[in-house]
């Protein structure tokens, strides 16, 4: 059966988690997993959970209207929230289907002081990230979790496990109501 998935953004690395949950939940599916640049219309670095999840939410849609023909429409967006702790990194990960749709966030992590004093500054996270370990263009590789786990664990692999989680309600549709 095959299906067709938009991911939210042209990033490559947003385009594999995407495929790699896919793969992993529905692996009798043939996939076309293409990427479109869509506007998240909220900040360039969302700074709290719901501005993160509310840019995930409004990339899905704006995918959906931009390629309708589509099964599947995904957005992803990475923010940061300040905690008593510092600054946390996240993202939230948003997959609609015309039957309804699915939600996740991945695991968090601190962010270092040297980074959370660039974003304080107006940084974004991928450029404080870049600065503070000498990198160039790290949010299309391996992002801050890669580097600050010394390649243990990547950004797509981070996506891929709230990709997969997303689509719980979608692959138990009957549980969820949902008519797929």
């Amino acid at each position: 059966m095959k299906k067709r998935i938009i991911v939210a953004s042209e990033n490559p690395v947003k385009i594999n988690a995407t495929k790699q949950g896919f793969q992993r939940l529905y692996p009798e599916y043939e996939l076309e997993v293409q990427g479109v640049s869509v506007p998240s219309d909220v900040s360039a670095q969302p700074m709290t959970d719901g501005e993160t999840l509310h840019g995930a939410v409004n990339r899905a849609c704006n995918a959906e209207r931009e390629m309708p023909d589509a099964d599947y429409w995904v957005g992803i967006e990475g923010g940061i929230h300040h905690t008593m702790e510092g600054y946390i990194a996240f993202a939230w990960v948003v997959i609609q289907t015309k039957a309804g749709d699915g939600k996740a966030r991945t695991g968090t992590f601190l962010l270092p002081p040297k980074v959370t004093q660039l974003i304080d500054k107006g940084v974004e996270l991928g450029h404080a990230n870049d600065q503070v370990f000498a990198e160039h263009n790290s949010k299309q590789a391996g992002g801050a979790v890669g580097s600050l786990t010394g390649g243990v664990l990547g950004r797509t692999e981070y996506y891929e496990q709230a990709v997969v989680l997303a689509l719980v309600p979608l692959f138990n549709s009957e549980m969820y109501k949902l008519k797929m």
